[in-house]
């Protein structure tokens, strides 16, 4: 009876089913906004105290304590603060060893996929490529098909338009290790999505990352035929008095550097971006940056609150192509002063930022 009830209001009055077909709309949209998270797997390597050079700085310390990625406890408690604050999906940072294969910091993303049933969770794959491989056509098939045995059947594995999605760190590092062996870019993607193809995938959705070279020369458009779209894990450059300088030397000028790239990428780029957000640099307990004061580049939680909505609002302008989808450096890199994740002097206050800006 309500639902014949509801059918005659919109007949007789048009203008209320206008405004309520709007409200759908306005709330579909209102849930629709990606937020991923680079997660730094380096906190368990047997026989070595990863942690002893963030100790000098225990401002740092993880609110869960200095643990070791692969524990079961520690996941399930990231991933339910993740679910809760708006975090949709992880991209590990993931490496293949010229000496080892695979078998090299994958107690992060293993302790993931033992525990990711009861969490929305999804998760992809930073392919960190800056590792002297592959050296040869078939080192790169075997990797692409660790990937696709281990990774993409997974129903928990991040896709856009259902194909799975693999960032790449160096675009630049993929090309030269190519051309030791007669392949260029696309003909190495190609290869890799007739892999995926010939096990019943489709395509791979290749992100390559964006960034600038020695000379400061933003690198952003990749061969046709490759790439799928850009993005990247982190920005150094900085804005001050209204010109770039090649590293930041405050949060403030990290901030201006990255819209700065976001505007030169979604005005003049072929292709999709997904938007990259920082928590910021300080490099200090890895040795420090080059010059030194680039260290100076961290924020605090209402700042990168600031920078998260600045990334919204530039979704909002090119909803065509940003993909409704922010990715943030880091959940824990701590060596470099870039994490999110709850610690003894935040607390929960980066995460509170992100459920605040999750939302159109």
């Amino acid at each position: 009876m309500k639902g014949n009830n509801m059918i005659r209001l919109f007949l007789s009055q048009p203008r209320v089913f206008f405004i309520f077909i709007f409200f759908l709309i306005s709330q579909a949209k209102a849930g629709s906004l990606d937020v991923g998270v680079y997660y730094y797997p380096g906190w368990n390597k047997p026989g070595v105290n990863v942690w002893e050079p963030i100790k000098k700085y225990p401002e740092r310390e993880p609110i869960l304590g200095w643990y070791q990625d692969g524990d079961d406890n520690i996941i399930q408690k990231q991933l339910a603060w993740m679910e809760k604050y708006g975090v949709t999906y992880i991209a590990y940072d993931w490496y293949w060893d010229e000496n080892t294969g695979v078998k090299n910091r994958t107690f992060a993303i293993d302790a993931y996929l033992r525990n990711s049933q009861a969490t929305n969770i999804k998760f992809a794959l930073l392919w960190a490529n800056h590792t002297n491989t592959p050296k040869n056509s078939k080192e790169f098939d075997n990797i692409v098909n660790y990937w696709i045995d281990n990774y993409f059947k997974s129903s928990k594995y991040f896709t856009i338009n259902g194909r799975p999605v693999v960032f790449v760190f160096s675009p630049q590092r993929l090309e030269m290790d190519g051309h030791k062996f007669n392949m260029d870019v696309p003909s190495l993607l190609k290869r890799a999505r007739l892999l995926g193809n010939k096990k019943g995938l489709k395509d791979i959705y290749f992100v390559a990352s964006t960034g600038y070279d020695k000379n400061n020369n933003l690198i952003y458009k990749y061969p046709p035929n490759s790439y799928d779209a850009v993005s990247a894990y982190n920005y150094h450059i900085g804005i001050s008095n209204g010109s770039p300088q090649k590293d930041s030397y405050s949060y403030q000028e990290l901030i201006a550097g990255y819209k700065y790239t976001w505007n030169k990428i979604l005005s003049d780029s072929d292709l999709p971006y997904i938007i990259p957000v920082s928590s910021g640099w300080d490099r200090r307990p890895w040795g420090g940056s080059i010059p030194p004061e680039h260290d100076m580049s961290y924020g605090n939680p209402k700042e990168f609150g600031k920078m998260l909505s600045e990334a919204k609002e530039e979704i909002k302008l090119h909803q065509d192509k940003a993909l409704n989808n922010i990715i943030i450096c880091c959940w824990n890199e701590y060596g470099e002063g870039s994490y999110i994740e709850p610690s003894k002097k935040y607390g929960f206050k980066f995460l509170d930022e992100i459920q605040k800006n999750k939302n159109f």
